[in-house]
């Protein structure tokens, strides 16, 4: 009888252990690949124009704090075409510019989230519009109702 109980004791143990690694090798890799599938933190660069945005600030307390880019500020914006409406940028990653109205047609830049643009006018079947960006000379075309307009400016 004690022979028979030793074994089941060196059973049940042996089985305790093989649980025991199993869970914990179950818990180690579910620890590893919940850090391997987290994206790291987007690099913020001195030239990035959205960088006051990502950094959670306000950008319109930067453009006060700063008197030369109001008075630079004030004479860029050029009087609209006929037609034509200042807007954001509403898609979150940010637009692709291109030559023509069309899927197929050469990118030629891109437009950053809650950048500024001037919706110059609208493909017939509204998938396109053609923009300019406010804060330079680029204009091309963009995947319509990605953009809002902006009231009172």
């Amino acid at each position: 009888m004690s022979s028979l109980y030793s074994v089941f004791k060196f059973l049940v143990g042996f089985l305790l252990a093989i649980v025991l690694m199993a869970g914990a090798s179950v818990a180690a890799a579910l620890y590893f690949a919940a850090k391997l599938t987290t994206l790291p933190e987007r690099p913020v660069f001195p030239n990035d124009k959205t960088a006051v945005q990502i950094a959670g600030a306000k950008p319109q307390s930067t453009v006060k704090a700063s008197p030369v880019s109001d008075s630079s500020d004030s004479p860029s914006p050029k009087p609209l075409e006929p037609g034509a409406y200042r807007a954001l940028v509403t898609q979150p990653i940010g637009l692709i510019l291109r030559d023509t109205g069309s899927r197929d047609s050469n990118r030629i830049g891109g437009v950053a989230y809650k950048e500024k643009v001037v919706v110059l006018e609208d493909s017939p079947d509204k998938e396109w519009q053609r923009i300019r960006v406010e804060d330079g000379n680029r204009e091309g075309w963009v995947k319509g109702g990605n953009t809002e307009k902006v009231e009172g400016e």
